[in-house]
């Protein structure tokens, strides 16, 4: 979203956002800003409601919950990129089906006409013949122009396929955590919510890692990657493929079972 504040009100809300990451002890990221900046702002409802509910309930707020409320209330790019894949996929469908219905409807002309030309027997039959035979040459390069057409086609097909790959890389990058390897708090709400419009019972796990901050405050920030790595990969090992694992705040994860 863009704003168009003075350099008076930017700045006031700027000391706004700084009071909200001190005070919740955020990291001055990009993001985190981006959201608080919005927040305060007050443009976006739905994202001022959840804020004000999230505070006024004591949940805590940290940089998980805030990413999740830029992916919940603020990212269209992933819409987006759903919509391209998909137009993408009809355009390419369209272009396969027209291709194929033009070369069976070339070769049955390209039929036609040798069988004409072959049938000439009387009536100026050298005119006719020579007229045929220059109309049998068009259809022939008109055959060679429809091959080069699939070629084309044929690149556009690997020029998609790669496209997609880039966007399934993208896709993975939106909702599993960097650090971790799990699915993102906002995937899991997403998840959720389609087990519960489909009838599913849904089963939680949550898994909280105890002294966490201990740990890094007396050891070091790659302690603590070790840590969670650690705990992520017996997560991913204990679920294995029956469940959606994920990771919720900074030291705490939850598993997703359906139907259990």
């Amino acid at each position: 979203m863009m704003f168009h504040d003075s350099m008076a009100i930017a700045q006031e809300k700027m000391t706004k956002v700084c009071i909200f990451l001190e005070h919740h002890i955020l990291p001055p990221t990009p993001l985190n800003y981006h959201v608080v900046y919005t927040y305060v702002s007050q443009v976006n409802s739905d994202l001022n409601t959840t804020i004000d509910r999230a505070i006024a309930q004591g949940q805590e707020i940290d940089c998980v919950y805030i990413e999740q409320l830029y992916f919940d209330y603020m990212d269209h790019a992933h819409k987006a990129e759903t919509k391209m894949v998909r137009n993408v996929d009809g355009i390419i469908n369209s272009l396969s089906r027209s291709a194929h219905a033009t070369e069976k409807d070339i070769i049955r002309f390209a039929s036609q006409v040798s069988d004409c030309v072959h049938s000439l027997d009387e009536n100026n039959i050298a005119q006719s013949r020579l007229a045929l035979e220059t109309l049998n040459k068009q259809t022939a390069h008109l055959l060679t122009q429809h091959k080069q057409f699939k070629l084309e086609l044929i690149k556009a097909k690997r020029l998609h396929e790669k496209t997609q790959q880039q966007l399934l890389q993208l896709r993975k990058q939106h909702i599993t955590d960097q650090q971790t390897g799990l699915f993102k708090r906002h995937y899991l709400n997403q998840q959720t919510q389609l087990w519960l419009d489909q009838k599913k019972s849904v089963c939680a796990i949550a898994i909280q890692i105890d002294n966490l901050d201990h740990f890094i405050d007396n050891y070091g920030d790659i302690i603590g990657e070790v840590i969670l790595s650690k705990v992520a990969k017996q997560i991913q090992k204990y679920v294995f493929e029956s469940g959606l694992p994920g990771r919720t705040s900074k030291d705490a994860f939850t598993i997703l079972l359906a139907d259990i």
